[in-house]
């Protein structure tokens, strides 16, 4: 009975348990969805992310002032170089990167805004366990708005507003820990290995979010 009377205080201790900032995966991919709320943008995109490296890679297709597009870009943090690959043509830009890698995953300085379940509590399996967290964007360019599972932490949705786009929301699906290809984190045999090119007008800062608004 006391062994009982103990593992329910317990339960009861670890379900009361606030929840607190997580994430800082080390290898993980994701795709996602991004709309804006002046309907000028949407994204469909493919995410390959390697903490241990500080490599990135961003396949995406969307839809800009009416107008398609399709990018394919490899980021190498510790190299300080970002690539644009286009493998129908096999070419490929190397281009500076002039940012600091930036780990996934919600800060420590992030509030909790509450607690849900997405879906229904009445059975098992209905319902999905979600944080959501408010934080400063970087540099303190505004606020964002992130809801992760509370199992895993895997992230859910995430919000921020901006001035040229109002709102905009990404919404995350088919996440996996790990990384099935690990070759696609390097570049292809056809893109140069010396030569840095300024093909476009520099990007300040040149962050994640930058690769969706950029419309030449």
């Amino acid at each position: 009975m006391k062994i009982f009377v103990a593992l329910a205080c317990l339960l009861a201790g670890c379900l009361a348990q606030r929840p607190h900032p997580c994430g800082k995966f080390k290898l993980t991919q994701f795709s996602f969805l991004q709309s804006t709320q002046n309907e000028k943008l949407w994204v469909y995109a493919k995410y390959l992310y390697d903490a241990l490296g500080q490599r990135m890679r961003l396949f995406e297709f969307g839809n800009l002032d009416n107008q398609t597009f399709t990018y394919d870009f490899l980021l190498l943090y510790k190299e300080h170089v970002m690539y644009e690959i286009n493998h129908h043509n096999r070419t490929c830009k190397k281009i500076p990167l002039k940012v600091d890698f930036q780990p996934l995953g919600i800060s420590k300085d992030a509030s909790l805004l509450g607690q849900v379940i997405v879906g229904s509590s009445s059975g098992p399996g209905q319902g999905l366990l979600v944080n959501t967290w408010i934080g400063d964007l970087p540099n303190k360019e505004g606020k964002y708005m992130s809801t992760v599972t509370e199992f895993g932490c895997i992230p859910v949705s995430v919000a921020f507003q901006t001035k040229q786009y109002g709102w905009m929301v990404f919404s995350y699906f088919n996440n996996i820990i790990g990384i099935s290809d690990p070759g696609l984190l390097n570049p292809p045999s056809f893109c140069p290995v010396q030569t840095l090119q300024q093909t476009r007008s520099p990007l300040d800062p040149l962050d994640f979010f930058d690769f969706f608004h950029r419309k030449n």
